[in-house]
């Protein structure tokens, strides 16, 4: 079964960069203080970065010149990014440190990390604005942000790591904010040697439809 490929040609496109575990969780993958609120397994990605992934994460990033990002990713980054410009991770410092940063929070967040601004209240208008005025928008982490955007299918592309352990407790990468949606597979899977698996998909066209696996037309063989 095939599903045709949304491409937004006039417009610029929204990806989701998530990771996750078998059992989709996707708390706090970085560090063990990023996200500390009743889960004991922070930073639990760290064991399983090798050269592969980090490859596969800078490829999946060529081309971004703007980063959407959650009230609390958006915090965590502002304080680490902008102090790793000498560090080994200096080309993602560079690029995150250089492009604008747009977070989605109702509250007051503090806005120091240069180049970043606030969205309105009104997600859904922000983000068409934000694809009017970018080519490559990538929203990282943001778990919250990522339900509302799941759930509006306003994300045009989804780069998902998972990664071979389950944690059992945790916030989930789809808990409860998708709607109905085709996934087209982009490019095949590539796994890593410590069994990271990145699915690239973009967004399809129409809905899932059903069928009857007992029938003997079911395309099978």
């Amino acid at each position: 079964m095939s599903f045709e490929f949304r491409e937004e040609n006039t417009m610029g496109m929204i990806h989701i960069d998530l990771f996750a575990t078998v059992d989709l969780v996707g708390q706090a993958p970085g560090d063990p203080g990023e996200d500390p609120d009743g889960f004991p397994f922070g930073g639990w990605q760290a064991p399983m970065f090798d050269e592969t992934v980090g490859r596969q994460v800078g490829a999946g990033m060529e081309g971004m010149d703007a980063l959407l990002l959650g009230r609390r990713t958006y915090d965590i980054f502002a304080a680490f990014w902008p102090n790793q410009v000498d560090g080994v991770d200096s080309g993602i410092a560079t690029l995150f440190n250089g492009v604008p940063k747009y977070v989605a929070s109702r509250g007051n967040p503090d806005l120091d990390w240069a180049g970043s601004t606030q969205l309105g209240p009104d997600l859904v208008s922000a983000v068409h604005e934000l694809r009017d005025k970018h080519e490559h928008v990538h929203v990282i982490g943001s778990l919250n942000l990522v339900q509302t955007l799941l759930r509006k299918r306003l994300f045009d592309r989804l780069d998902l790591w998972i990664f071979p352990i389950m944690l059992g407790v945790g916030k989930k990468v789809f808990d409860g904010g998708v709607v109905p949606a085709n996934l087209v597979l982009l490019e095949p899977p590539v796994t890593s040697s410590k069994g990271a698996v990145l699915l690239r998909y973009g967004l399809g066209a129409g809905t899932p439809g059903s069928g009857d696996m007992r029938r003997e037309d079911r395309g099978v063989g």
